[in-house]
């Protein structure tokens, strides 16, 4: 009676088996899953352990004296701090990482065109000191440089066609007028940088006075007359024209072109011969004569 109850039992444990069979995967999933969330937990506290400190790449500059500065490019202001030891190549450098502007496309500023062979504990830059910026990416100058070299060919094929400006009726008739009290001395033969302060005493087309500024820090060129001052960005402006005075060479007359075609030049006359090299090659963005 015993063998028939036990083996009654040993059927119906057989019969369960066989009937459920998700009993045994549940528990095993169960089995697996309490498995994988330990490991999971036992893998994270272990990354944890492994991940670095994060720093900012200045850990080299730590007991250094450092210095905080403002960086100005572009329209945008971005805080640097920096070693008051570090040179002016090393400052390039950081401003390339803030801004994307590659040191050989840089004009940097400070009281002049800052050295890069020199520290700026040497150059005497102070704490909460602003530096200019001035450049512009190689995308920038791809895309405004080729379109003004074929311009400027275009122009310059042109002129060779044509007589003398100083000769043609819409030019004379301001030069006519003579060269004003007011305009500023010339040097014949000698090349200067810009001045510091605006270049004025000037005709503009229609005979009234003007003066340029240039904003090289905002890279804008201001045109100023007695009723508005107009803001152009040196980016915008396609060409320069200039061309000396006859009777008059020390002077030159010179038009700005805001547009793609002849129509949107903007004339200015008694310009000072020393000057107007470093004017193209601002306004052009060669900066020979920053």
């Amino acid at each position: 009676m015993a063998a028939q109850d036990e083996s009654e039992g040993v059927v119906m444990e057989a019969e369960v088996s066989l009937k459920d069979p998700d009993i045994c995967c549940q528990d095993d999933g169960k089995g697996d899953e309490a498995g994988t969330e330990q490991a999971s937990q036992t893998d994270g506290d272990n990354s944890s352990a492994l991940v670095p400190d994060v720093s900012n790449g200045d850990d080299s500059d730590e007991g250094k004296e450092m210095v905080e500065l403002k960086i100005i490019w572009n329209k945008n202001k971005y805080d640097l701090k920096i070693p008051l030891d570090g040179t002016g190549a090393k400052l390039k450098e950081k401003i390339h990482t803030l801004t994307g502007l590659p040191p050989a496309m840089q004009k940097v500023m400070y009281k002049g065109l800052l050295p890069e062979d020199k520290t700026l504990r040497e150059i005497k830059v102070t704490n909460g000191a602003k530096i200019m910026v001035v450049g512009s990416t190689i995308n920038d100058v791809l895309a405004v440089n080729t379109p003004k070299e074929v311009i400027q060919q275009e122009v310059k094929a042109e002129e060779n066609k044509k007589e003398p400006l100083c000769r043609q009726k819409q030019h004379r008739k301001v030069l006519d007028k003579g060269k004003p009290d007011d305009i500023m001395p010339s040097v014949k033969g000698v090349k200067e940088r810009l001045p510091t302060v605006p270049l004025s005493g000037m005709y503009n087309k229609s005979g009234g006075k003007v003066r340029l500024t240039f904003k090289l820090e905002q890279d804008q060129l201001w045109i100023g007359t007695k009723e508005r001052t107009e803001k152009i960005p040196m980016g915008s402006i396609k060409n320069v024209v200039t061309e000396q005075i006859e009777g008059h060479e020390d002077y030159h007359m010179m038009a700005f072109q805001l547009g793609p075609t002849e129509a949107s030049q903007y004339w200015v006359y008694w310009v000072p011969a020393q000057f107007v090299d470093a004017i193209k090659d601002t306004v052009l963005g060669k900066w020979q004569y920053f």
